[in-house]
């Protein structure tokens, strides 16, 4: 995912108990937005081959529909389209559509983990997670469809193998870009296990040759440990540990 935050405002969560999902049409791009998007493109691919122009969602646009409730508009396209961020003056972009998880410790800690170098935000902090990806066939986008999708994030990405069906609806963020997050909360794990588990990925990752995408994890209890954790971070990560902190979801003391 090709971030870059255009608007400059920082993240928030949206206290949504019910999200509507609603596919809608892509904006039509003109010749020269094409033309300049497939040049930002294959420039970024030059400098990181590891980028895949594969079927990615995007959010045209999320709105509330009571106070509780949320309806967001997605789009099917591919990661090319990301680079219309870095085109200036293009209004035509649109935002991240993702999922992200919560995975606590058993001792009330909350795993983070470090962006690598071969992703498209190096060195950034956040939670486990990716860009939602479109449903297969006659498949229909909604919440089982997006707890598939955050449980093979978080596998993929840590190692810890959660059934869809363990990981509850927590919240929505928005980042400050724009970007739509769904978040949910995995069961509690031992710390130990937690690390063992992203070891072993890491380690069978750079056995195939392959970078893992999250270089580093670290287990925090609050926003207070937060600048221990040297680099960018996802603009959304403070609001959310904070939220996790007052919902008594914090222990003590911090492992990176």
């Amino acid at each position: 995912m090709i971030e870059q935050n255009a608007r400059g405002f920082g993240g928030e969560l949206l206290d949504v108990r019910r999200l509507r999902l609603v596919e809608t049409a892509a904006p039509r791009l003109t010749p020269e937005e094409r033309l300049a998007m497939d040049r930002v493109w294959d420039d970024l691919v030059r400098v990181n081959p590891s980028f895949f122009d594969g079927p990615v969602l995007v959010c045209a646009g999320a709105e509330r529909e009571g106070p509780d409730d949320l309806t967001v508009s997605w789009v099917r396209t591919t990661f090319r389209h990301f680079a219309l961020r870095r085109v200036p003056g293009c209004t035509s972009w649109l935002p991240s559509f993702f999922v992200a998880v919560l995975q606590p410790a058993d001792d009330g800690r909350l795993l983070v983990g470090r962006m690598s170098n071969s992703t498209a935000a190096p060195g950034r902090w956040q939670l486990p997670g990716g860009s939602l990806e479109p449903p297969e066939g006659d498949e229909p986008l909604d919440m089982r469809a997006l707890n598939r999708h955050a449980a093979r994030e978080l596998v993929e990405e840590t190692g810890i193998d959660t059934r869809p069906d363990d990981l509850a609806f927590w919240n929505v963020t928005r980042a400050g870009n724009g970007s739509i997050g769904v978040l949910f909360r995995a069961p509690s794990l031992p710390a130990a296990r937690l690390r063992e588990r992203y070891e072993a990925m890491a380690a069978a990752e750079k056995a195939q040759g392959r970078e893992p995408e999250l270089d580093r994890v670290a287990l925090i209890h609050s926003t207070a440990q937060l600048p221990l954790l040297v680099g960018p971070h996802a603009d959304y990560l403070e609001p959310i540990v904070a939220r996790y902190e007052e919902s008594g979801g914090g222990g003590a003391g911090v492992s990176i």
